[in-house]
């Protein structure tokens, strides 16, 4: 039996998509990829989206190019699945939003004036997305937020729809009240040392400081992002200035590490 033929040249979308096609193929593809299903595929899509913004939050614009090829195969696997079980393409996957971005902005494809701020461009997305959601059926004002996302970004979405119809609170020092306010219900919690109780009071908490973070203006997922990127290179200048020593972190106390990690800060600060 001869080897199969390789994939067709010609535009490469083209090419990736036959590449999907042998790769999934029961009789002559690779065995690992005819198993996937919706299920296993999904967590490595979100995995590489995250690798994409890593990229882009590091400047690594070299490894910008190989990022965006894995999340674009993400794409491609789902709708080379869609296609066996006859219920979508990658062609029409890409008519459906492109129908979508035109239908999403008639100031550029339509005769409404481009004469129009950013803020109004963003009022009129959302009008146009709140009548897509109750063409779906999603009357209500949390419909449609996604539960996949992650939790912080899941929390600000929610919140931002509350907002929009007047569930919302108008200066942010309310918000410090309350976070304040549940700060000590999760000490109460803690002391009677019920599991769920302190899981949901944790939870409130996260929910408080989600918010003060919106009304401050800043992403919840990129503060969190910048400060494990503050951890992980300050405990490394920790880990640098033991071995110096001739040591490790297991072998120090905490007082030593402190006295590091806050010599860490004042070289970062330039002190």
């Amino acid at each position: 039996m001869s080897p199969p033929a390789p994939p067709p040249e010609g535009r490469p979308i083209d090419r990736l998509i036959a590449v999907m096609a042998r790769l999934r193929d029961p009789e002559a593809g690779c065995p690992w990829d005819i198993a996937q299903t919706w299920e296993t595929i999904a967590p490595y899509t979100i995995e590489e989206a995250y690798e994409v913004a890593d990229a882009i939050e590091r400047q690594a614009w070299g490894e910008l190019k190989g990022e965006l090829g894995d999340l674009l195969l993400q794409v491609v696997y789902f709708t080379r699945m869609g296609a066996e079980e006859g219920r979508f393409d990658f062609d029409t996957v890409a008519e459906a939003i492109a129908d979508k971005m035109v239908a999403r902005h008639p100031h550029v494809f339509g005769d409404e004036s481009r004469d129009k701020s950013a803020d109004q461009q963003v009022q009129d997305w959302e009008k146009v997305k709140a009548a897509e959601r109750a063409a779906k059926g999603e009357t209500r004002v949390l419909d449609g937020v996604a539960l996949g996302l992650p939790a912080l970004t899941r929390a600000l979405k929610l919140q931002k729809r509350a907002a929009r119809v007047g569930f919302d609170w108008d200066d942010p020092k309310a918000v410090l009240a309350k976070i304040a306010e549940e700060a000590g219900e999760l000490a109460e919690a803690q002391a009677g040392a019920d599991p769920d109780a302190l899981e949901d009071e944790t939870g409130d908490l996260l929910f408080a400081v989600v918010n003060l973070a919106r009304h401050l203006g800043v992403d919840p997922e990129a503060a969190l992002r910048r400060t494990n990127a503050k951890f992980t290179r300050r405990f490394a200048a920790v880990e640098d200035a033991l071995a110096a020593e001739g040591r490790s972190p297991a072998g120090a106390s905490l007082d030593e590490m402190e006295a590091h990690w806050q010599a860490a800060k004042r070289t970062e600060r330039g002190g």
